[in-house]
């Protein structure tokens, strides 16, 4: 099992979508069981400038973090049909241990 996660902006889009609801149906598509996306309360990414939710951040530019808990072999044919997409997206990759209690 893994963890596959990615990283965007809450206002890129894709295919006149917004870009996280895109991956989720993407992903729901090619049969991955479940994901989420979590919108960050703050953020800084590469560029250093810091992202808060404030009244006056009305702009969309909050961090999202789309993730999904997958086979191997699940996160690797996800991540081979975004390629071709044309996306720039940064994601992680961890093996993770799923289970019940």
């Amino acid at each position: 099992m893994e963890t596959l996660k990615f990283y965007l902006s809450e206002k890129q889009q894709h295919n006149g979508s917004l870009l996280y609801e895109w991956l989720l149906e993407e992903a729901r598509r090619q049969g991955i069981s479940g994901g989420s996306a979590f919108r960050a309360i703050a953020g800084y990414g590469r560029h250093g400038r810091l992202h808060e939710e404030t009244f006056f951040e009305l702009g969309g530019e909050l961090p999202v973090i789309v993730e999904f808990v997958l086979e191997t072999a699940q996160a690797e044919r996800f991540i081979e049909t975004l390629r071709p997409q044309g996306l720039k997206l940064f994601y992680v990759r961890q093996q993770a241990e799923a289970g019940e209690v």
